[in-house]
């Protein structure tokens, strides 16, 4: 049986009209939590997919259609979008991975304020593609924070925040998979006191974070005179269903889309130079300190496979790889640049 306190909370939450901008699996999950506790949602602002972007995510304009919310796609939040939102008099405005920042006088109409579900504990990571950047420094902890929206982005108060330890075999996609039900959990547990006025709020203390700019498909661009390590979590970083890392073999543009560290430390050879082969079809190629397994690659507007088979091609007359091991050969005489 309820108490009277859950009564309560249930009562501000069906009453608390609700406004979202909202996209990407973060907005589906976190949105959804938001229909299932009966929260009226009175419209959704979002985006139309990218052309040629890899979609991975559930649909939030989908998810309101099913549940008769209205949708608007805003080309700009403009003089008519700010209109739009004031006649629907929200409560509450969230923002759930929406990709613009939303003005100031969008979030003043917010009568019990506007908040923001980022992806990572904030202040650190503010800006555009946390997950993405956590994994370029080699992080060993990312989150998910609820906080209040300003007119700096990510710079508002806290309400909450929920923690996640960032594995080793981690990539960006199965780091985010992570950070989702932190933010759903988030908005379970704290859009009844939002709505109640209830909700802890705190400062940051932006001094002690960091700021980071959206990532572009050059920033995937590998140096072999690297460390290992570094190589490894950039390539984890931006592998699918991101734009993926990348170098050059024989002068032409080469993915590369999984990779592990085979040594962290010492000289194993000139950097980028490949020293070894390996079973299952990976290559082991020399970094600047230590050497990196390479698995599956593709050279630009090629098939994706084992490095091996897809560099068989470089290697010699007949696309065959010489073999490597006691008595086998040599590894092919391929550089990567």
């Amino acid at each position: 049986m309820k108490s009277a306190d859950d009564r309560a909370l249930a009562a501000a939450v069906r009453e608390a009209r609700c406004v979202l901008f909202a996209y990407h699996e973060m907005g589906y999950a976190c949105m959804t939590e938001l229909i299932a506790m009966g929260a009226p949602i009175a419209a959704l602002f979002t985006h139309r997919d990218t052309p040629g972007e890899e979609i991975w995510w559930r649909s939030c304009a989908e998810l309101a259609r099913i549940h008769a919310i209205p949708v608007d796609y805003p080309e700009e939040l403009g003089a008519d979008a700010i209109a739009r939102v004031a006649a629907l008099r929200p409560a509450v405005i969230y923002s759930f991975y929406y990709r613009n920042l939303i003005p100031v006088a969008i979030l003043e109409q917010a009568a019990l304020g506007a908040y923001n579900l980022h992806g990572s504990l904030l202040p650190k990571y503010r800006g555009r593609a946390p997950v993405n950047w956590m994994l370029v420094n080699g992080e060993r902890e990312a989150g998910a924070t609820l906080h209040h929206m300003a007119a700096r982005a990510d710079a508002g108060d806290i309400v909450a925040q929920r923690p996640v330890a960032i594995a080793d075999e981690d990539d960006a996609l199965t780091l985010y998979r992570k950070i989702v039900p932190l933010g759903a959990a988030l908005m379970r547990e704290f859009h009844p006191l939002i709505v109640a006025g209830r909700a802890p709020r705190r400062p940051q203390d932006l001094t002690q974070g960091s700021y980071f700019g959206r990532r572009r498909p050059d920033d995937g661009r590998i140096d072999w005179r690297w460390p290992a390590r570094r190589i490894c979590n950039l390539v984890r970083a931006v592998t699918h269903p991101y734009p993926g890392a990348f170098c050059t073999a024989g002068g032409r543009k080469l993915y590369i889309w999984e990779a592990r560290i085979a040594s962290a430390g010492g000289m194993r050879g000139a950097a980028g130079s490949i020293i070894g082969e390996s079973a299952d079809g990976a290559v082991e190629v020399a970094a600047g300190a230590g050497s990196v397994i390479v698995g599956r690659v593709q050279f630009e507007g090629g098939a994706e496979g084992p490095a091996r088979a897809i560099l068989a091609s470089m290697a010699g007359p007949a696309g065959q790889l010489p073999q490597v091991d006691a008595g086998a050969g040599a590894a092919p005489q391929i550089r990567f640049d």
